[in-house]
């Protein structure tokens, strides 16, 4: 990874145009060629990024970074205060708490839980941003992703959306719609959802734990 502290300026254009003024942020290039640049504030959220597969080409005064989707993002080099790089080697991955590891495994064991007709196609599908946690097809045969929270807010969603657009390059997967199943849905995150056409679920955990406790005393013949 490498991770540049500079003096910059940014125009963004594709789906949209924006203009980022010059000032000094963090630009971060991850193995994979994702580019994300933050501020000092802005919580976790990038102000901008260009996720991989994409083309990085620097020059002197500028970084241009494209994409097959005609998106370009310039980055206007003033000053480079700091540049480093480091290989942070493989990554075990998250470990889930238990709660949320257990609600994953509940729902892949019972998906129509979420919504009738629903088959598991696969736990923990891999794209190349990283894991979905199942990916499912409803009755319609079409794809679903679903991305599961003890508790869920925006960055839950936020990833889910990352997600279906990786997912939606596969033309064998495409077109992707996606389930946020969570025990608690925070009102913002629920919102954000149905902005980028994703279905917002709360899920009885304690209900499902119930159920599983109740057909494993059904089948206990001692």
């Amino acid at each position: 990874m490498r991770l540049v502290i500079a003096r910059c300026s940014v125009d963004y254009s594709g789906r949209l145009t924006a203009h980022l003024p010059e000032a000094t942020r963090l630009i971060m290039v991850k193995a994979d060629g994702t580019l994300a640049i933050h501020s000092d504030g802005n919580a976790s959220k990038p102000l901008n990024w260009m996720v991989a597969p994409n083309v990085l080409e620097i020059h002197d005064d500028r970084w241009l970074v494209t994409n097959g989707k005609g998106e370009h993002l310039t980055i206007w080099i003033h000053e480079i205060l700091a540049d480093v790089t480091h290989d942070l080697g493989n990554d075990p991955g998250l470990e889930k708490d238990g709660v949320e590891a257990h609600l994953q495994e509940l729902l892949a064991a019972k998906p129509w839980v979420l919504e009738e007709g629903l088959t598991l196609i696969r736990r923990e599908y891999p794209t190349d941003i990283g894991p979905v946690d199942l990916l499912c097809v409803d009755s319609a045969r079409q794809t679903v992703a679903i991305e599961i929270k003890r508790r869920g807010d925006i960055d839950g969603v936020e990833q889910l959306a990352r997600y279906l657009e990786r997912l939606d390059n596969d033309s064998r997967l495409a077109p992707v719609r996606g389930i946020f199943a969570a025990q608690v849905i925070a009102p913002q995150a629920r919102v954000m959802a149905g902005a980028r056409g994703i279905e917002a679920i709360e899920v009885d955990y304690d209900g499902l734990v119930e159920a599983e406790d109740a057909e494993l005393r059904l089948f206990d013949i001692r």
